[in-house]
């Protein structure tokens, strides 16, 4: 049971760095006009994607402020997370597993 919470944890971490990653390509693709937001339907899914992972970086938002324009929070935010999936949790989990005696 441990481990299938462990796995799920990993999964939603995941889903969130891909879901950080694709909202920067289209946050470059919308900043170099390759598509546009008044394409409804491109409108909605930046709108969606934004709604989602504003609030995961708004606190890397207030720490790292944009540098020449350009917001690296994602950055750090990328780190963070992974740092959490390869190192946190798998620690998490051994010392859990220990004391539960599995």
């Amino acid at each position: 049971m441990i481990g299938f919470i462990f796995f799920v944890l990993d999964f939603v971490l995941s889903f969130i760095i891909w879901m950080l990653i694709i909202s920067a390509i289209l946050s470059w693709l919308i900043a170099f006009n390759v598509i546009n937001t008044r394409n409804p339907t491109v409108y909605r899914i930046v709108e969606a994607l934004d709604r989602f992972t504003a609030p995961i970086l708004e606190p890397f938002r207030r720490l790292v402020p944009p540098i020449g324009g350009f917001d690296i929070s994602f950055i750090l935010c990328f780190a963070v997370i992974k740092g959490l999936q390869l190192f946190l949790l798998p620690l998490a989990q051994q010392n859990l597993m220990a004391l539960v005696g599995s």
